[in-house]
């Protein structure tokens, strides 16, 4: 095998590097750090947060060494700017989980194996996209576009919470699957008598809030994907960015869902983020340049996300979670 050779523009070795440090961390939380279901309190979540993106972010400096400091940055502000959007993603999780009544010690396992799955759907994803700037340039003028509406659509949606209830995927799969009408231990799939005696193949609750939880992210994906894309063409810079950013997300969530409530100005902050990302590759069309340069880049999304969740935590000052 020649880990010299190139793979979507870089060579295979730093590949296998990077799949073998994601291999190593998913190993590391589900076979020593979170062993078994339980519940994961807020400190241990705060910690664990702080060790994903301390490691996202040291894996900048690898690639600074390997690429340079341009890459580097453009990896940095990736990582940033997913890790900004998944937040969305918390809310929508919080949300299934609730709906569903997913207890707190099962939701772990459920983010655990979603997280498995959005490795594998981010690499198709972000593969076709590469593949599509590779060939037709005018793609990225597209996703900039795209971009600058999701987010004055964001700036102009109403506040209302998300109802699961009236989700079109759940309602499929309660009507075309034998779902079980309690949870069956940390089991997504059971065997249990069906109405003519005989053992049928039931999914659980969970596997329910699995699907959810994957269908949630392809969603929020469509957008996270496009934004990486307007900051670098780089596969391997937004795939790795992207994976790292996701791979915290189970812990974020677990740190953040008692206190959602402070971050209510978040989502503007983000449209704005979104409309900035989008609008920097039409005026670097327009003005005839390659690209707005990166350190620029990662400058204002520091700043608009900075400001948000300043003035989230200064607005929402001694408010209380809905229902308490």
């Amino acid at each position: 095998m020649d880990l010299t050779a190139s793979i979507m523009g870089q060579p295979l070795w730093m590949w296998l590097t990077f799949l073998a440090a994601v291999i190593f961390l998913l190993v590391l939380d589900l076979g020593v750090l979170n062993r078994g279901d339980r519940e994961i309190g807020v400190r241990r979540s705060l910690g664990m947060s702080a060790f994903y993106i301390t490691i996202g972010l040291a894996f900048g400096g690898f690639v600074w060494a390997q690429l340079g400091q341009t890459a580097a940055i453009e990896y940095w502000t990736g990582f940033v700017v997913e890790k900004s959007l998944a937040m969305d993603n918390v809310f929508v999780m919080a949300t299934i989980f609730g709906f569903l009544a997913v207890p707190r010690h099962l939701q772990h396992r459920v983010l655990f194996w979603g997280i498995l799955g959005v490795i594998v759907l981010r690499a198709i994803m972000i593969g076709f996209g590469a593949a599509l700037v590779a060939r037709y340039d005018w793609v990225l003028l597209i996703f900039a576009a795209f971009l600058i509406f999701t987010g004055v659509r964001m700036l102009m949606a109403r506040e209302d919470e998300a109802d699961p209830s009236e989700n079109r995927m759940l309602t499929w799969l309660r009507r075309h699957m034998r779902v079980t009408d309690d949870f069956v231990g940390n089991r997504f799939f059971v065997r249990q008598p069906g109405p003519s005696g005989k053992p049928l193949l039931y999914v659980t609750p969970l596997f329910v809030a699995l699907v959810a939880i994957e269908f949630a992210d392809l969603i929020f994906a469509v957008d996270s994907v496009p934004a990486i894309f307007a900051i670098t063409t780089d596969p391997y810079l937004v795939y790795t960015s992207n994976i790292f950013a996701i791979l915290g997300l189970r812990a974020l969530y677990f740190a953040l869902a008692a206190i959602l409530h402070r971050f209510a100005y978040l989502k503007p902050a983000l449209a704005a983020l979104l409309i900035f990302i989008g609008g920097k590759v039409v005026v670097a069309e327009m003005l005839g340049i390659e690209k707005v340069p990166p350190s620029i880049s990662l400058g204002v999304t520091f700043v608009i996300l900075t400001t948000g969740v300043i003035v989230s935590l200064v607005k929402t000052r001694g408010e209380k979670p809905a229902g308490h």
